[in-house]
């Protein structure tokens, strides 16, 4: 599995000097609340990051670069967004209508053809990152909608996080902004996805492995621990 080395978006600049290091310090002991050796951890590790791990890894089997592009070459698209969807239905990351919207969008050849090519375009293509997202986002925009609308964040973000959480991270919004508050990072959330925001959440995302990077046991593997860190600042399940 992948490690993460670096961010891409230290934590320096306005929007990181505005972090108040007493809402870190803050979110850093209510996690260690439920869980006190950090992302060591063995509740930790069974309760936030087996599934999201054990879901890269068969992302890893099934849609590598190797065997995704192999597949794009004999023009196997509808296997391709069937597999994505099926390591995606391991994990409790989208709600019930978003993978309904999404299976929605996949059912015609169109759709799966434009989901597969932009999506291997996002993870392993050519270009900056900048562009790389704004392409994706589009293509999320562009697949066939039955009833509910395919393009959130949630959608766009979790097939990244799947198969690159080395470089990408999944968003949930109302968690997302709730662990912002709480560590006083200035989020800069927008409902339509955008570049932008998914920047301000990579720089916050850098921010927190920063604080934790010399902390006992707070060392985080890869984007899986960082996602799983907001998640409990946010989420409604670890209010104490």
């Amino acid at each position: 599995m992948a490690r993460l080395a670096s961010l891409p978006y230290p934590g320096t600049g306005a929007r990181a000097s505005n972090v108040s290091y007493l809402g870190a310090q803050r979110c850093r002991r209510n996690f260690e609340l439920f869980y006190p050796d950090g992302f060591t951890d063995e509740t930790y590790l069974v309760a936030e990051r087996a599934y999201k791990e054990r879901a890269h890894l068969e992302w890893q089997a099934e849609l590598g670069p190797a065997e995704f592009r192999k597949l794009l070459a004999r023009g196997e698209f509808r296997r391709i967004a069937d597999l994505a969807v099926r390591v995606e239905s391991r994990t409790n990351l989208l709600f019930s209508f978003e993978k309904m919207a999404l299976r929605d969008a996949l059912k015609t050849p169109a759709g799966a053809r434009l989901f597969a090519t932009e999506l291997y375009a996002f993870l392993w293509g050519r270009g900056s990152p900048q562009r790389k997202f704004a392409d994706w986002v589009q293509a999320v925009a562009d697949l066939p909608r039955r009833q509910t609308r395919v393009l959130t964040w949630p959608i766009v973000t979790v097939f990244g996080f799947l198969a690159r959480p080395d470089k990408h991270l999944f968003l949930k919004p109302m968690v997302t902004r709730r662990a912002a508050r709480s560590y006083g990072f200035d989020f800069e959330y927008r409902p339509e996805p955008c570049w932008a925001v998914y920047r301000s959440l990579l720089t916050f995302a850098a921010i927190i492995q920063r604080d934790l990077d010399r902390r006992p046991g707070f060392k985080p593997r890869d984007m899986i621990d960082l996602q799983s860190f907001m998640w409990v600042q946010g989420s409604h399940e670890y209010e104490a």
